[in-house]
């Protein structure tokens, strides 16, 4: 008897978890697909000729720091990109400022519901982004400083609203 690789991952998956479903394979292929990236990234350092800092400044870590966190709410919770998230997720209620929270749709394939696992995920969201801008400071920084500023700026401002928001409600409460 010749079980294929996707009966050997479900055998697996319902071993690992027998009483919920766990889209292993799906999350194989995201690791997988991390590994390209990581692979690509470093693959175009080598042809450029670009190295990797031998110890990142502070500054760059700062602001790489910043926009991962906001790219990755964008990317995960911005009413404005679900267009993205729509294929793996489905729309559950409002999240807060102009974030939405959303489930991940149990239909289809288990790559499917790991990838809505992934990008409905803030925080699983921020090694990809990271990764994506720390390449990026190798290989554009010009151009990755300018968008994670931009990213940073954003950020900032997300939280000088909130203050703002807080205060006013304060004083009105007086």
């Amino acid at each position: 008897m010749t079980d294929t690789l996707r009966d050997r991952m479900a055998h697996v998956a319902d071993a690992y978890a027998p009483h919920e479903h766990r889209p292993l394979d799906g999350y194989l292929v995201a690791m997988g697909a991390f590994g390209a990236l990581a692979a690509s990234l470093a693959g175009a350092a080598k042809l450029t000729g670009r190295s990797a800092p031998q110890r990142p400044g502070i500054a760059d870590v700062a602001l790489i720091s910043i926009a991962t966190h906001k790219l990755s709410r964008l990317l995960a919770k911005d009413a404005v990109a679900s267009p993205l998230r729509a294929p793996f997720a489905r729309y559950a209620e409002p999240a807060g400022a102009a974030e939405l929270n959303e489930e991940v749709r149990d239909q289809g394939s288990s790559v499917r519901h790991g990838i809505g696992e992934l990008i409905t995920c803030p925080f699983c969201l921020a090694l990809w982004v990271a990764t994506g801008l720390t390449g990026g400071l190798v290989l554009a920084p010009r151009l990755t400083r300018l968008a994670a500023t931009a990213l940073t700026a954003t950020a900032v401002s997300d939280f000088l609203q909130m203050a703002y928001d807080r205060a006013k409600k304060a004083a009105e409460a007086d």
